[in-house]
């Protein structure tokens, strides 16, 4: 597939989110592991096309600046000592990234603020009515849903560990924390920056079009099979990419349309291409 200049440009200034030999876990069995697609060449690829045709998703931009520039041990969730004039816990980082979600950092950093003044400790807060809650960090937006995820991280983290402190992920493996977090409700992929490749209803549609997956895949083989193929320094930019596409290209990602088109609204749809290669393959 030709590309314009243009694109070239925009692709080369894009640097790699993560080294891919670094940064795996064992790898989960992949279902479809006789399936060659996609291929490491076909991932870059589909990024370029979907970024020069849609740009870099505003919603995942902030996400995405965080991962470029730190990892994960350096990032909120593991906050260092002397932060914001004074020694801030594992907890406070992993709050203050619920409450940045869908916001600006001046709303969430005034969210946080507010209910750290409202309630000092977190044992106030896990006993305070949600309404009081979302008072406090109404700045933020999102108050019930951000309030109740508060609520449920505190109280799951009460039931398991019998205190409200998270310093014990300090000593444990950027694997081990990951693991550990996706315990709780309302922290995923996303706000825990993970190379991970999570397949919502759009990104499996168009994945089974493209015949990166087989015709019959099911939606939890599809996701650990484009795990075990996507590198991962890939994986945040595609997925994130492929949802908007989804979601702007409606052709695409219509189960009951047998196919892409060739047409994204007034636009060709890159994907096209993908599409025409599976046929040739058969």
């Amino acid at each position: 597939m030709q590309r314009s200049r243009k694109r070239k440009q925009i692709s080369s200034s894009l640097k790699p989110l993560r080294t891919t030999a670094s940064c795996r876990s064992q790898p989960a069995e992949d279902p479809y592991s006789d399936h060659p697609r996609p291929t490491f060449e076909e991932c870059r690829s589909v990024r370029d096309d979907l970024l020069f045709l849609h740009g870099f998703p505003q919603e995942f931009v902030k996400y995405r600046e965080q991962r470029l520039q730190m990892g994960l041990r350096e990032s909120q969730i593991l906050p260092n000592s002397g932060e914001c004039g004074e020694n801030e816990s594992v907890l406070d980082g992993l709050i203050r990234i619920v409450l940045s979600q869908n916001t600006t950092e001046v709303n969430s950093e005034r969210a946080f603020g507010n209910l750290k003044c409202a309630f000092p400790t977190w044992e106030q807060v896990l006993a305070a009515e949600s309404k009081g809650i979302e008072d406090a960090i109404r700045c933020a937006g999102l108050a019930p849903t951000k309030s109740s995820c508060i609520k449920n991280l505190l109280s799951c983290l009460l039931q398991k560990k019998g205190k409200l402190c998270m310093e014990y992920l300090r000593e444990l493996s950027i694997e081990e924390i990951k693991a550990e977090l996706s315990h709780f409700k309302g922290i995923g992929p996303k706000t825990l920056q993970k190379d991970d490749f999570p397949v919502d209803t759009h990104v499996f549609q168009i994945s089974k079009t493209m015949g990166w997956v087989p015709a019959s895949a099911e939606i939890k083989k599809t996701y650990l099979h484009l795990n075990q193929r996507i590198p991962d320094e890939l994986k945040f930019d595609l997925n994130c990419l492929l949802y908007t596409h989804g979601k702007a290209c409606k052709r695409c990602s219509n189960r009951n349309d047998g196919g892409l088109k060739k047409e994204t609204g007034d636009r060709h749809c890159p994907l096209l291409a993908y599409r025409n290669h599976r046929a040739a393959e058969k």
